[in-house]
């Protein structure tokens, strides 16, 4: 009799999830009813997923509204009406339509009018398929409306949206919320009415006793509707059906590519080679995915002709079809790839390719699939209330002081000493939280589906201008539709913009090498060297200090190695306490066997029986616990954090425990094993994920060690990385580039080098604005370079205080006048009110004025460097109010091992991290006053009292240790040093002693 129900996702509206409403009807003896949610269908399909489990019959419909202002309702009678609704709901919402009064005439789709509407509109006639809605409210008035006379066309219209007075109350601070008002400010035309509640069936039949022709036309159009979707385990995917039109020719074309691309990737294709060619290809036509492959094929084909660099990943780089197709650059022989891990029987879901592009060249590849396919969407999530927000939204509902709303947001606080309103937002921000707040857009997913994607779900339109479906990945894959994971990074764009570099700056280069020639990187000794010594700084996925510390503990020096330490870096592992453990059996030989259980040893001889990959997962699930291949899948997506809640990872779990009990292993064993397993929740890596990554890293780490300069600056133009653009200036400097400041004839809006001169682009100049750079850089290539300071203004229309700048950060040095003279002369020349927008018609007559001699010191410049690009080009050790008391470096620590050092660092980066215990302590990358990188650990006495602040240069005494080889710092004492007082701020007889002029 419920024919508009509210979910949580009728948006800041609604207060109960879909699960939450099964339950309310279960309890109210409710046998069907209709999820109606606001202008949103993400809850429709995990409603018909678990609707059955509560005995519940259900249906989908669409409460079509103008913000809150009901319309009407559509109710699908098949699968068919469904997407009717949909498609209607999708036009409106893409084109920020409003719902007109009446509603289309739909084929496979009921409409309801509220009886309000109906009597406002004086509607009179109704089509078969439109009906009117009575609530109990109405009931009192519609015996004195002529609408009683329309017997036929009446239902009940009983709106759900709360289950009790509690739930009333979250829906007004959402609405509040929502309109961004004082709780006390909201209108009541804002909210629903309180009555929006589910009653059991036969008190609602009560309520219409009087009208039973209403209870029959009620049921009779229930009746009439069903849904259908697929969940069972044996579901067909739901994804193109095929690339060709037919799946002999799919079949035919994947097994010609496959051929096609042997002499590329296998000078001699031996058995094993073949023999696992020939079995994957029969898995991938026996499970339909020969589609999914050709598409992801079609994708990589059509990035490589427009010369964009990308990296294949994830399950799938486990394959050795998508290698031949050259989706993926990983040789599975090679790195003898677990194959159940990529596909098996088991499985109904295809492997996961994740396609890394340029975060330059992605947009153009969405474009191309969104143009190439018929049916495509971007695949939706959801944005949640969390703690701090809901409390922050609350408290501003509720008319707190932002002082008040801070001390609720860090927690900090006696609740025996917070006031009524304050204990309010704590407790609706409990009811609240977790609660959709907004629809978004999956991080890189995208489906291709064989049906309109209306068909499954309504679309929104994100800013990014592409239709993006109302439901997200988990739900997608339990009804068969798998995204194609399209996502970028700026790892493949310093690949890239390093290419172009040298195209210019050292063309006769540019031809000796192929930067796909993976083969011959994993081989070169110079590339092996970096990797060995750990001087990634820069390069992708290896650069960060706890990646360069577990390089040198684990002596890595080859591919195979850094595919391992790719993985062992992440949370999973090191997590476990397993890291540590993996590193010992690495270089102790005879430890793996002694401490490993045997059946560890054996599944993983490679990685010492330490589970490091995703499969890894899999293999001790099969293998240690005797759980099938399916089971074991069922437990590494699990693993993946996606299904954590489900019952079925339960049920794995459980049997895992009885299995091994079953085989005789001890509890405590068990145990040790499944925590091992757990702790990769989230984590895990496939093996030919890792793989992945480590081809690029050899690709950047091979630009690095033959072209270090051209590649630095591709770092800088592309966001750095890890670190921050000074501290990559600074590795380019030590690499032998001479650094200068923006300059007027030189530098163009991003970094630039010729030769060996590397000039800063004017990007970093943060008070610059971004049109004075475009007319700057316009007149330069229109015209030619700049003569002078007058030929300047002359030619580009900017205003006093952007020409400042630029003189200020000596872009004028070629004019050999000091900086301070060129101040004097553009205030003369520029009226500090006048804003020219144009370029001067007629170059105005120079006058001569006579200026003092002046004259710039370093340390200014030093200063104003710091203000204007945020960092100096000098060593920071120049500008110390007191040179260091030593010359300790890194170069000294080895000296000074298990000994104490005085040492003096410029800091670069800081992880403040916590013990098991809670409490917190920090790991410190620092810069020596020879340019060189060393590392400090401060343990928690020593971080509380010793806290960092800031950016600039530290004086540390401590022990310097030895961890497998890897050298560090254990601070006992920490002192930050002061610079020099700014000597523009000086006075000027202390300024003139301070540093030499600049000429």
């Amino acid at each position: 009799m419920y024919i508009n129900c509210h979910t949580y996702y009728s948006m800041r509206f609604g207060t109960l999830s879909e699960l939450e409403l099964l339950q309310l009807a279960q309890e109210n003896h409710v046998g069907q009813l209709v999820l109606t949610d606001i202008n949103n269908t993400s809850a429709c399909l995990n409603f018909v997923r678990k609707a059955p489990d509560y005995g519940v019959r259900p249906i989908l419909g669409i409460d079509f509204r103008n913000g809150v202002d009901q319309c009407f309702v559509g109710i699908a009678k098949n699968n068919e009406g469904y997407q009717e609704l949909n498609t209607f709901l999708s036009d409106h919402l893409h084109q920020e339509k409003k719902f007109a009064p009446r509603a289309p005439s739909f084929k496979n789709a009921y409409l309801v009018y509220p009886f309000e509407k109906v009597l406002l509109h004086e509607q009179k006639t109704f089509l078969e398929h439109e009906f009117i809605g009575i609530s109990i409210a109405d009931l009192r008035r519609l015996p004195f409306s002529k609408i009683i006379e329309l017997k036929d066309r009446l239902v009940v219209q009983q709106p759900v949206t709360f289950r009790n007075k509690r739930d009333f109350n979250a829906h007004r601070l959402l609405r509040a919320i929502d309109n961004n008002v004082l709780l006390s400010k909201l209108p009541q035309t804002e909210e629903a009415r309180p009555e929006e509640k589910m009653f059991p069936v036969q008190n609602l039949a009560a309520a219409f006793s009087e009208y039973s022709f209403i209870l029959e036309n009620t049921e009779r159009l229930l009746r009439s509707c069903s849904i259908h979707f697929d969940f069972s385990e044996g579901r067909k995917p739901q994804n193109l059906e095929t690339y060709l039109g037919d799946t002999d020719a799919d079949e035919a074309l994947l097994e010609q590519l496959c051929r096609e691309g042997l002499p590329y990737r296998y000078a001699e294709a031996n058995e094993v080679v073949l023999g696992r060619l020939q079995k994957e290809l029969g898995l991938i036509k026996k499970m339909g995915f020969v589609s999914y492959f050709l598409i992801n094929w079609d994708i990589v084909s059509h990035a490589r002709k427009q010369g964009f660099f990308y990296v294949g990943r994830g399950s799938g780089a486990n394959s050795i079809v998508a290698y031949l197709l050259r989706i993926t650059d990983v040789d599975p022989i090679e790195l003898d790839l677990y194959f159940e891990r990529f596909i098996n029987l088991y499985r109904v879901n295809p492997p996961d390719f994740d396609i890394d592009f340029s975060w330059k060249d992605r947009e153009a590849m969405t474009q191309y699939i969104f143009g190439r396919f018929p049916h495509v969407s971007l695949l939706g999530t959801y944005v949640t209330f969390q703690v701090k927000g809901v409390i922050r939204e609350l408290g501003k509902v509720f008319g707190l002081p932002k002082e008040e709303i801070d001390v609720l947001c860090d927690g900090k606080y006696n609740p025996s000493q917070l006031d009524e309103m304050s204990l309010l937002v704590l407790k609706y921000g409990e009811l609240i939280k977790g609660m959709p707040n907004y629809l978004s857009i999956h991080a890189g997913g995208i489906l291709i589906t064989e049906r309109p994607i209306h068909y499954f779900s309504a679309t929104h339109l994100p800013p990014k201008g592409y239709p993006t479906t109302q439901f997200d990945m988990v739900i997608a894959e339990d009804v068969g539709l798998f995204k194609f994971d399209i996502l970028s990074q700026r790892g493949l764009a310093k690949m890239k913009e390093t290419m172009e570099i040298l195209a210019y700056n050292q063309p006769e280069q540019i031809e000796t090498f192929d930067i796909h020639d993976i083969k011959r990187f994993k081989t070169d000794p110079v590339v092996n060297a970096l990797v060995k010594s750990a001087q990634c700084m820069g390069c992708f996925y290896v650069e960060s200090p706890a990646m360069r510390m577990l390089l040198k503990k684990l002596e890595v020096d080859t591919y195979l190695g850094l595919v391992a330490a790719s993985s062992i870096i992440r949370p999973g592992v090191s997590k476990s306490g397993m890291m540590r453990e993996y590193i010992l059996r690495h270089r102790e030989k005879g430890r793996a066997q002694e401490k490993a259980h045997p059946v560890m040893l054996q599944i993983m001889p490679e990685t010492y029986g330490v589970m490091v990959y995703q499969e890894d997962v899999i293999k001790v699930a099969h293998y240690f616990a005797d759980l099938d291949l399916g089971e074991a899948d069922v437990l590494r997506r699990g693993m993946s954090g996606k299904f954590r809640s489900r019952e079925e990872f339960q049920k794995v779990k459980d049997k895992f425990v009885d299995n091994c009990r079953k085989k005789g292993y001890t509890d405590a064993l068990i145990f040790e094993i499944w925590d091992q397993v757990a702790s990769f929740a989230g984590y895990a890596f496939a093996k030919g994920h890792s793989a992945s990554y480590a081809v690029e890293s050899y690709q950047t780490l091979f630009l690095k060690a033959y072209f270090p300069l051209e590649y630095m600056v591709a770092v800088l133009n592309n966001g750095g990385g890890f670190y921050s653009p000074e501290f990559y200036i600074h590795e380019a400097q030590m690499l032998g580039a001479t650094i200068h400041p923006p300059c007027i004839n030189k530098s163009v809006a991003v970094n630039c080098i010729y030769g060996k001169e590397l000039y800063l682009g004017y990007m970093y100049l943060r008070e610059l604005e971004a049109r004075v750079m475009e007319r700057l850089l316009k007149e330069r290539k229109a015209n030619g370079p700049f003569l002078s300071l007058a030929d300047f203004v002359d030619r580009v229309p900017i205003s006093i205080e952007q020409l400042s700048i630029l003189i200020r950060i000596d872009a004028f040095r070629f004019t050999r006048v000091n900086k301070h003279e060129l101040l004097w002369e553009a205030h003369l020349s520029l009226s500090k009110n006048t804003k020219l927008e144009h370029p001067k018609l007629f170059p105005a007559k120079p006058q001569h004025f006579t200026i003092p001699k002046l004259h710039t010191t370093d340390l200014e410049m030093a200063f104003t460097q710091l203000e204007l690009l945020g960092f100096s080009l000098c060593s920071p050790f120049d500008i110390l109010a007191e040179p260091p008391k030593n010359t300790n470096g890194k170069r000294d620590l080895e000296a000074y091992l298990d000994k104490y050092i005085d040492i003096y660092g410029y800091l670069v980066t800081v992880k403040n991290t916590k013990t098991h215990k809670g409490t917190r302590m920090n790991f410190a990358t620092l810069v020596d006053q020879y340019g060189e990188v060393f590392d400090t650990v401060l343990f928690p006495p020593i971080a509380a009292q010793y806290p960092f602040r800031g950016r600039g240069i530290y004086r540390f005494y401590g022990k310097v240790v030895s961890e497998f080889g890897f050298l560090s710092i254990e601070v006992l004492k920490m002192q930050k040093q002061d610079y020099i007082q700014d000597p523009r701020y000086a006075d000027m007889k202390t300024s003139k002693k301070l540093g030499t002029p600049v000429k």
